[in-house]
Parts: structure tokens; C-alpha cells; sequence
């Protein structure tokens, strides 16, 4: 009896033992679909922490009561940017993956096919590329498929056919091309059906979509009672749906099949080559070896050479991975709308790259005066062409969304430099001609910014994060929203300048470590700043306290900002203690006081899900600073006076 105890708990450890390490498979691919991604502007993976051994409670994730393996990935609709690592196929007990509404580039991985448990895929409306796999025909148990509105391209892998359980199939809105996979022959449904391959083996297949592709052949007999609107916008012969124009189908077709058919025509004129040519082939072979094999020795030695050489002449790695297989297409018309400025004219401007203002490792910023007498600032990012490669040169030109940020509180930006020789990347932005805020509240002239001016500037930067993020899609945060980031005009309005979102830029996937991205990097929730609108919200609640305190964020004398105002903020009799003593007591009103801590309040809640969206933050400041003030100025002779001075 006691054996048998013996044996059975035996089993259960082993059971267990084999649970815990497939949950730590799961965590493991989920963190690696994590990394892939580089911008998630809603924060929907903000829970997603590698110290948590249990994924269940992320966000997005479902898991089984069972043995809590994910069974569930849903993120539809979250603004996310990125690609789709293999590593996903390392979620064997997945049964739900949908991802559509988001922003995912590059190939679906082949290794989707490792998902024998997934029943619904949705990778819908987004910009995924390149052909669609064959491996998606090895799950058994899906029964629905929906990969229409990306850029897939290439043929209708017949494999589709061998899923025996698959009730819907969305294809459409793509590039796909060739026939479709319907039977041996491509436009009759063969007589013996074991002969058959493709979707005529799908006796389940009830709703298909494959309209507005690049599709030709005729529609297979066992299709032929589908809906018309779900095979228009293809290049069809016998049929009677709507096709593309003639003209389209030929550029896409010849573009597509170009190549084949040179060969094929090559392959018919073949004769039998004489003796001579063939010893002509013989030798040119070898005379390819035998360089290949030169330039493999040469490459090696270099190799080792510069392995050998100083680690000083080399600050920058390429981190290997997955991602530098895959090819981007770059193109300046994402730059279309954005002003060119020349590298000599900027030297012009800057007095030949000398008044820099600003620097880092990563960047430079020069303060410059155009030809026209704009004043601006010049952002030089500081890495070698030799590390410059297709996923940073993408982003930078998809960047150019910054040029249309339209709104009278964000610096607006002007231009851009991209030359080779030097290598330069460069942004240029407006200069607001009054400094930061930050250096008008801690540089000693705080005095220049009255209460009136101060409760200005508050309800204008929360004005302006209202733009950014609720009447962008997707929401644009800004990178580290600090007092510092606050240029002001003369008449002391603000201009948010997001210099740090391209300072990072030297650490996006692809060209920094792509395990240990800057995001992860930095441990404090409070500094998790890149693309992440709650994290704006907290940044708004410390510049809110900087304004009524006049004191820096962190201080070496004072400490933390933040955790030194709790104590007062949790009571309301001590909000007065808070405020700068170089404002005159009797210009400060208490209601105003009240309303923007108990703004402060809501902003810096730890858990970034209770902060309130700045819609509602900018409305309590609105009508709350907006009706206090009212009442100063209908109380105080002396707050008009400086609520002139604000204005003016």
C-alpha cells in the first residue's frame, strides 16, 4: 500500500513538475511576443513583467482552470506596433489568438504551425507581409482564419485543404496571386475526390472571403455557389464577377510571374550543349569556387581582426536576431510631406554645428536661425552608417507622423536632413526663443511666472496632452514628459519638444539589444515614459506639482517631489504648504490650489489602470481653474494686475 502511495505521489510531482515548466514555456513566449513589439501607445502590456511567473492575470491573456496554460491571446484594437515573434508557437495549449486592429509588419512565422490546439486565428487589418505559410495547414482544430486587409502576397498554400475543421476563411484585401488550390486541375473539381487538394476537401468551409486580390485561373466548380462579392477585385477568366482593370492584373501578374517565365522559355529552347561550352561551364564553376573561397578567408580575417581591436572603436552592436532576415522596403514617400533641408544650410544656420544646446551619447541638438529668420532647434542623432540599418531607417521615416502634430502647444517640426556623405540623420523643429520651463522654476526666475501664468500653462499642456492622446489614433505619448521638454515662447506659452523620442532611437529593436530594450531597462514604473499615455498622465501630475511648489522633480537637497508632496496632498488643510514662497501669498487662490492637488492626486496613482485619461483631467482643470479665476479677479484688484502680466 504504502509502494502505491509511494507511486502515485511520485506521478503527481512529475504532473506537476511538467505543468510548471510548460506555464514557464508560455511566460517565456509571451515576453519574447512582448519584446517584438516596440510601441504600445495604450499600455496594454504594461502588466506583462518578467519577475511574474503567472501570465494569467496580463492583460489580453485567458489561461485554462485546469493546469493554467494560456489558452487565450486577445489584444484586438490596441494600437500595438511591432512583429510577430516565432516565438508564439511555443504556446502549445493556444486556442485563440486575435490580434487584428493593430499595426504588425514583417511575415507570419512558420512557426504558427506548431499551434496543433488553436481553433481561431485572427491577424486581421494590419500590415503583416510576404507569403502565407504552408505550416498554417497543420492545425487540425482550427475552424476559422481571418488574415484579410495586410499585404500577404504570393500563392494560396494548397495546404489549407487539410483542415478538415475549418468553418470560415478570410483572405481578402491582400496581394495573394495564382490560382486558387481547389483540385488537380486548376479550374475543374476532379472526379475521384481523393485526388482532390486545396478547398474543395473543405466539406465545412461555409463563409470564404477572397475578394480584392491578385487571383487568376477560373473559380473551381466547388465554389461556384459562393457569394459573387467575395471573389470581385481579382483577375479571373471565366467567371462572372467583377474583376480589376485589365491593366492592373497585367503589372501584377508580370511583376509576380516575370522571372518564372523567362525560365521556362529558356528551359524550351534547351538543346543538347556541345563538348566545348561544357567545359567553358566546368571552368568558370571552379573559377567561383575558388574565389568564393578567397573571400571567405579574407572575411574571416577582418573578422578577427576587428574582434581583436579595441572595444572603444566599436560603442555600437547589432543585436542578432529573427527580425534582420526579414526585408523593409524603404521608401521616402513616407517623408513626402516633410520639408528636405540640406546639411550645408543647416551648418549655415547652426554656425557650422557650434551652438549646440544639448547633447548625449545619442544625440546632439544645435540651436540654428533659418535663411528666413526662424529660430530652431536641430536634432543630429549620432550613429555611423555601419549601424544604421532598414528597421531604424523605417521608423525614422515613419516618425514624420510628428509633422503633422497640429496643435498650438507642441513644437512643430519643420524639417528633416537625410545625406550620406557624412552620414547624417537630422530633425528640425521650431525654437520657442524663452527657454524651459524647467529653468524659469528652478534657475531662479521663478519669480516671472505669477499664479496667474502658472494655472495658464497647466491648463495649456493639459490641452495639449488631450491632443496627443485621445484625438490621434494611434495616441501619440510623449517620450519623457518633464518640465524639461517644456520650451516657452515670449509670451510664456508652452511648446512640448519630444527630443527624447528619437533619443532612444539608437536602442529600437534591431539596432540595440532586442532581450533588453530601453523600455525594459529601466526598472522604475515611474520612467517607463516611451509611447505610454498613462505614464504621461503621472509626468502631468509631478509638472503640476512643479508649478504650485517651484520645486525640481528630484532634488539632491530635497529628494523625490513626488514622495515628499504625498503626505500633504493626503490632506487638504496642508495643501498650502506646498506652494512656492516666492509667490505672494494673497495672489494664490485656495480653490484653484485645491482643484490642481487634487488633480495631482489622480495623476500620480500608482496603478497606472485608476489614473484618468487627460480628457477628463484637462475638463476638472477647465472649468475648475477657469471659474476660480473668475472669482479672484472679481475679489482682487492686485490679481488682475497679474492676471494682465499673464496674458500680455
Amino acid at each position: 500500500m504504502s509502494t502505491a502511495r509511494l507511486l502515485g505521489v511520485s506521478i503527481l510531482c512529475l504532473l506537476l513538475a511538467r505543468n510548471s515548466e510548460s506555464v514557464s514555456d508560455d511566460v517565456f513566449a509571451l515576453l519574447a511576443f512582448k519584446r517584438a513589439i516596440y510601441e504600445d501607445p495604450l499600455s496594454k502590456l504594461s502588466d506583462w513583467n518578467s519577475r511574474d511567473k503567472d501570465p494569467c492575470a496580463w492583460s489580453g491573456v485567458g489561461c485554462s482552470a485546469f493546469n493554467s496554460r494560456v489558452v487565450t491571446l486577445e489584444l484586438s484594437n490596441s494600437s500595438l506596433q511591432g512583429f510577430l515573434a516565432p516565438e508564439i508557437g511555443s504556446l502549445g495549449s493556444l486556442q485563440k489568438l486575435v490580434l487584428d486592429h493593430n499595426t504588425f509588419m514583417g511575415p507570419i512565422p512558420k512557426d504558427i504551425g506548431k499551434l496543433k490546439n488553436l481553433i481561431e486565428l485572427n491577424l486581421s487589418i494590419n500590415q503583416l507581409a510576404g507569403p502565407i505559410p504552408s505550416e498554417i495547414g497543420d492545425m487540425p482544430k482550427i475552424t476559422k482564419i481571418d488574415l484579410h486587409a495586410n499585404r500577404l502576397d504570393g500563392a494560396i498554400p494548397p495546404e489549407v485543404g487539410k483542415l478538415g475543421s475549418l468553418l470560415e476563411l478570410r483572405l481578402s484585401n491582400n496581394r495573394l496571386t495564382g490560382i486558387i488550390p481547389a483540385s488537380n486541375e486548376s479550374n475543374k473539381e476532379s472526379a475521384n475526390s481523393n485526388d482532390q487538394i486545396g478547398l474543395c476537401q473543405l466539406s465545412q468551409l461555409t463563409d470564404i472571403d477572397l475578394s480584392y486580390n491578385f487571383l487568376v485561373g477560373g473559380i473551381p466548380t466547388c465554389l461556384q455557389q459562393i457569394q459573387r462579392s467575395s471573389l470581385v477585385g481579382n483577375c479571373f477568366q471565366n467567371n462572372d464577377t467583377s474583376n480589376r482593370p485589365l491593366q492592373q492584373c497585367e503589372n501584377e501578374i508580370n511583376q509576380d510571374t516575370g522571372k518564372d517565365n523567362h525560365t521556362d522559355k529558356d528551359e524550351q529552347k534547351g538543346l543538347p550543349e556541345p563538348l566545348w561550352l561544357l567545359v567553358i561551364e566546368v571552368i568558370a564553376a571552379v573559377s567561383f569556387l575558388c574565389l568564393l573561397t578567397l573571400c571567405t578567408i579574407i572575411g574571416l580575417r577582418r573578422c578577427r581582426a576587428r574582434s581583436s581591436g579595441s572595444e572603444d572603436s566599436a560603442p555600437w552592436t547589432i543585436a542578432v536576431s529573427w527580425k534582420e532576415n526579414t526585408v523593409i522596403s524603404i521608401d521616402d514617400d513616407h517623408l513626402v510631406n516633410v520639408p528636405k533641408i540640406s546639411r550645408q544650410e543647416l551648418a549655415e544656420a547652426c554656425e557650422d554645428f557650434s551652438n549646440i544646446i544639448g547633447s548625449s551619447h545619442e544625440t546632439v541638438v544645435y540651436k540654428g536661425t533659418l535663411k528666413d529668420g526662424r529660430e530652431i532647434a536641430v536634432l543630429s542623432l549620432s550613429v555611423s552608417v555601419h549601424y544604421w540599418n532598414d528597421y531604424v531607417e523605417l521608423y525614422f521615416q515613419k516618425e514624420e507622423k510628428m509633422a503633422r502634430l497640429s496643435h498650438e502647444n507642441v513644437a512643430k517640426m519643420v524639417g528633416y536632413c537625410k545625406e550620406s556623405e557624412p552620414f547624417s540623420r537630422m530633425l528640425v523643429f521650431q525654437y520657442p526663443p524663452n527657454g524651459t520651463l524647467c529653468e524659469h522654476l528652478h534657475d531662479g526666475e521663478g519669480w516671472q511666472l505669477s499664479w496667474p501664468r502658472r494655472m495658464k500653462l497647466a491648463l495649456a499642456i493639459a490641452r495639449a496632452l488631450r491632443y496627443l492622446h485621445t484625438e490621434l489614433q494611434p495616441p501619440f505619448a510623449v517620450a519623457a514628459l518633464t518640465s524639461s521638454s517644456i520650451y516657452l515662447t515670449e509670451d510664456y506659452s508652452p511648446k512640448i519638444i519630444d527630443f527624447e523620442r528619437w533619443r532612444h532611437l539608437v536602442t529600437k529593436p534591431g539596432l540595440g539589444s532586442v532581450n533588453g530594450g530601453f523600455v525594459n531597462s529601466i526598472t522604475d514604473p515611474r520612467h517607463k515614459r516611451f509611447m505610454d499615455v498613462q505614464a504621461n498622465t503621472f509626468a502631468f501630475g509631478v509638472i503640476l506639482l512643479e508649478l504650485i511648489s517651484g520645486r525640481a522633480a528630484v532634488s539632491k537637497d530635497t529628494g523625490d517631489l513626488v514622495d515628499g508632496a504625498r503626505k500633504h496632498l493626503e490632506q487638504p488643510e496642508e495643501f498650502g504648504k506646498l506652494v512656492d514662497q516666492r509667490l505672494q501669498r494673497q495672489s494664490v487662490n485656495q480653490e484653484s490650489l485645491g482643484i490642481v492637488c487634487n488633480v495631482v492626486n489622480l495623476c500620480i496613482d500608482p496603478e497606472p489602470s485608476r489614473r484618468p485619461s487627460m480628457s477628463m483631467i484637462a475638463a476638472i482643470l477647465e472649468e475648475g481653474i477657469e471659474a476660480s479665476a473668475a472669482t479672484l479677479m472679481r475679489d482682487s484688484s492686485l490679481a488682475w494686475a497679474e492676471a494682465e502680466l499673464a496674458i500680455s
